[in-house]
């Protein structure tokens, strides 16, 4: 958002950050976190047995929150924190970040992402999540160990990885 400020009859333009976006972020995400705070539950962490309808319901939030955010992402490109602050530039993360069904927006975020890493406009912790949760999207190894998976016993595990610097593959943590 740009604001037009009148000094001395001179006008600037101003970049300020968007509250309005900031906050729809906000929404989005808590709503996100709500839903499978709740799901999640007495399962120390870990979701054992989800029934069919929250599942879906799950779904639902994240392809509504998805479809959202690549029309935001259409229009300003990455809300990086210039143009949500801190805050909702980590909401926008958390909403890539569980856009497992649509692997194409989150590839997609992914490089705007990076770009916003690059200079400065969002944290490289989200970058090294979204890095990893594509990666295994994909089929591939992460590389940051960021992800883990269910296991039967109610505990988890760091999916397998991959070292970009010396190339060993399924390294354990």
């Amino acid at each position: 958002m740009r604001s037009l400020l009148l000094r001395g009859g001179r006008a600037r333009i101003l970049c300020v950050m968007d509250q309005v976006l900031a906050a729809e972020l906000s929404r989005m995400a808590s709503e996100d976190q709500r839903f499978r705070t709740w799901l999640q539950g007495a399962a120390h962490g870990f979701i054992l047995h989800i029934h069919l309808q929250s599942r879906m319901q799950s779904q639902r939030i994240d392809v509504t929150n998805t479809d959202r955010l690549r029309e935001i992402v259409s229009r300003h490109g990455w809300p990086g924190r210039s143009l949500v602050g801190d805050e909702g530039a980590h909401h926008a993360w958390l909403i890539a970040q569980h856009a497992d069904r649509q692997l194409d927006f989150q590839r997609e975020a992914l490089d705007l992402l990076t770009d916003a890493v690059s200079r400065g406009d969002a944290a490289q912790r989200d970058l090294a999540y979204l890095t990893d949760r594509v990666r295994m999207n994909e089929g591939r190894e992460q590389v940051f160990g960021t992800q883990i998976v269910e296991v039967e016993d109610g505990n988890g595990g760091v999916c397998p990885m991959f070292c970009v610097w010396c190339g060993v593959t399924d390294i354990t943590v």
